[in-house]
């Protein structure tokens, strides 16, 4: 297996700030595509970043080495829209929990 840090460029700095009601729609198309990914063990955590020169999404993959991760991200319903794009970087080791709270 290969595991991606792959990051979702929107358009616009602003994005998240100024969202039009056809991306909002998409935004929703995109987490439910990424859910779907979710559920099938290929995406392995997600969710949007909060970043304040420009929030951005991430997804960590872990793909089969036979498989493309551009050929996957390209399938994002945002990009398909062609709104925003993808920068993809492998890791080189992944270490995750198997559950959704901590136990501090």
């Amino acid at each position: 297996m290969r595991n991606y840090f792959c990051k979702y460029i929107p358009p616009r700095p602003d994005f998240m700030d100024t969202l039009t009601a056809e991306e909002a729609g998409l935004l929703m198309d995109q987490r439910a595509w990424q859910s779907d990914l979710f559920s099938r063990n290929v995406i392995v955590a997600c969710g949007p970043v909060l970043d304040p020169t420009g929030s951005y999404g991430m997804a960590i993959y872990s793909i089969p080495e036979s498989h493309d991760i551009a050929a996957i991200t390209v399938l994002d319903p945002m990009v398909q829209a062609k709104i925003g794009h993808y920068e993809h970087f492998p890791l080189l080791e992944l270490t995750a929990c198997s559950g959704s709270h901590a136990a501090i």
